[in-house]
């Protein structure tokens, strides 16, 4: 079958469409832009063009569109005109997933970590990740196997779809609520239904949600399950190290202890199919992914971290995790640039954010990335002034220094010290000098 992926370039579409390359199928794309993503997937021979064109889909069998592709979108109109059939993503995942025996990961915090940490315990598996592994530099690992570790999307409830032979769910703390039309009860809902697809499944039994449920399942409680956790540095790369129930101690890379959680949720629903010397062994190949935690520039006298948290929990967590880190490393300040993510999160969560960067020495604002939205006035200079916030219109790189740009001028120079990145924005771009 020849299958076209309008939007292929995004992480979510990109890993559909590299699986199904290496199933055999005749795979293209199409997208605005040129980027990263579309270079990897020109290596293997997926014909990628720039920009959309009503040509693209001539002869195809299947199209499948991403959430950002508007229904005017010329191809889209061009095969629906035609009567080829068109699935959006969600739509798409039976396609992909269909017989296989899928680990099926998700949650509003930590889904990407779980899944790589997960892909790295069960080598024998294929892994579609909404992030890329630095462990295999890709979002995605094809294994000729029935095996597949899945990270799953509740944002758009893509998660139903997802064929889950065993479900993790690391949290439920409710997000993109506007898919839900601000719903409590649809949105749990919705989890319970994915949770009862699977025959074997594997929750945080201390989310104020899961905690609830009444149905058969491998119970992580991790204020009681997991003890001794330590942050240390191992060829001065950062670990944590944790005993997990009566099963021993653990050290995976990163720290934190959210990521002492994710391992151990991986561990739980590795157990299924692996011994735990081998579990053990194989969790020393994850190496962190792209964007969390991501430390893209070391010095001496500077390390800048990249990481992708756009919601208060995931914000409190990770600057939990430097201020461990810049112990160990004798730094005593943490620099935090926050480019906020969608003005629907910044507003619902305003309360949250004005509290999470406690901690920090200095706070530099970047404007909103919109994705999408309509402009909405937020007033930062005020709800945030204990900080005493620097606003900046960009940052940009400069040899080793990163610089922060107001009105085309520089307004400030950050050349030692901890700097962390934080938005699921273009920030991870201007903190590389990739813009």
């Amino acid at each position: 079958m020849k299958i076209h992926f309008i939007g292929i370039g995004g992480i979510g579409l990109s890993g559909l469409a590299q699986f199904l390359k290496f199933e055999g199928y005749e795979v293209s794309g199409s997208d605005m832009f040129a980027g990263s993503i579309i270079n990897t997937l020109k290596k293997f021979d997926i014909k990628v063009d720039i920009p959309h064109k009503e040509e693209n889909i001539e002869d195809k069998d299947i199209v499948v569109y991403s959430a950002a592709v508007k229904p005017s979108n010329i191809e889209l109109k061009a095969a629906r005109k035609r009567g080829i059939k068109t699935l959006c993503r969600r739509e798409a995942l039976p396609l992909v997933l269909g017989g296989k025996k899928v680990y099926s990961v998700c949650g509003a915090h930590g889904k990407s970590t779980t899944t790589a940490i997960l892909s790295s315990i069960m080598q024998d598996a294929s892994a579609i990740i909404g992030a890329e592994s630095k462990e295999f530099k890709s979002n995605v690992r094809y294994k000729n196997s029935e095996l597949v570790v899945f990270e799953a999307d509740e944002s758009d409830a893509s998660f139903l779809n997802s064929n889950p032979y065993c479900a993790i769910v690391t949290n439920a703390e409710p997000e993109h609520m506007e898919f839900y039309k601000h719903d409590l009860d649809l949105f749990y809902d919705t989890y319970r239904e994915f949770l009862k697809k699977a025959k074997i499944r594997v929750i945080n039994a201390e989310d104020s949600f899961l905690k609830t449920l009444d149905m058969e399942a491998i119970r992580l409680y991790p204020s009681q399950d997991i003890k001794n956790v330590e942050f240390v540095l191992i060829d001065d790369e950062p670990y944590t190290r944790f005993v997990l129930r009566d099963f021993g101690e653990f050290e995976v890379w990163g720290f934190g202890e959210h990521i002492a959680l994710d391992a151990s949720l991986a561990i739980l629903a590795a157990m299924n199919e692996l011994g735990l010397d081998e579990i053990k062994e194989n969790l020393k190949k994850y190496r962190g992914i792209k964007k969390r935690f991501d430390i893209i520039q070391k010095e001496s006298d500077k390390i800048v971290i990249d990481d992708y948290a756009h919601h208060p929990t995931e914000i409190e967590a990770t600057l939990d995790s430097l201020r461990q880190f810049a112990k160990l490393k004798g730094f005593d300040d943490i620099v935090v640039i926050w480019q906020p993510h969608k003005y629907s999160r910044t507003i619902e969560n305003l309360e949250r954010f004005i509290e999470c960067f406690k901690g920090s020495s200095k706070l530099v604002i970047l404007p909103v990335w919109a994705a999408g939205e309509e402009r909405v006035d937020i007033d930062f200079q005020k709800y945030f002034s204990r900080y005493k916030p620097l606003f900046a219109d960009r940052i940009v790189k400069k040899g080793s220094r990163l610089v922060a740009m107001k009105n085309g001028k520089e307004v400030d120079s950050f050349e030692n010290g901890m700097i962390v990145g934080f938005g699921a924005g273009d920030i991870t771009y201007q903190l590389r000098g990739d813009l």
